[in-house]
């Protein structure tokens, strides 16, 4: 019985390597915070954050606005959790007004959320424009952000 022959394959082709977390494509940073009752970008919102390993679950969270495509909103979440510090894609970010007990936050840089205006349960506050510009600093040099 003869042996079976696996089908020809082209060429072997580079693999292109895996992209970086950046922003959707066409998107960039912003900072514009106006305390309006609108998210803006520069200013933390709350939110429904779903857990990556099960989207079925989630918590409330603050999160960055970083920019704004008509009425979807893009966001970094924040944590208090002090295991973040140091951590790979993970920003210092200290304490703030969007956390009622001043504890130091974290802002992850490599999940970009994608909120719909809607999605907002409230402004929370301003993030002062030298931490924001740390923060765009970060995702300019190391995720592909404009």
């Amino acid at each position: 019985m003869p042996v079976p022959v696996p089908p020809r394959q082209s060429p072997s082709k580079a693999v292109p390597p895996a992209p970086r977390p950046g922003p959707p494509a066409g998107r960039h940073l912003a900072y514009a915070p106006q305390l309006d009752g609108r998210a803006d970008p520069g200013e933390i919102v709350w939110t429904w954050v779903e857990y990556e390993d099960d989207p079925s679950q989630g918590k409330d969270r603050p999160v960055l606005v970083v920019g704004r495509d008509r009425s979807t909103l893009l966001g970094l979440m924040l944590s208090s959790n002090g295991d973040r510090d140091g951590q790979r894609n993970w920003l210092a970010l200290g304490p703030g007004a969007w956390d009622a007990q001043k504890r130091p936050s974290w802002i992850r840089l490599d999940r970009v959320l994608t909120v719909p205006e809607d999605g907002i349960r409230r402004e929370g506050a301003i993030l002062d424009r030298g931490r924001f510009d740390g923060v765009a600093r970060a995702l300019r040099a190391g995720y592909g952000w404009r």
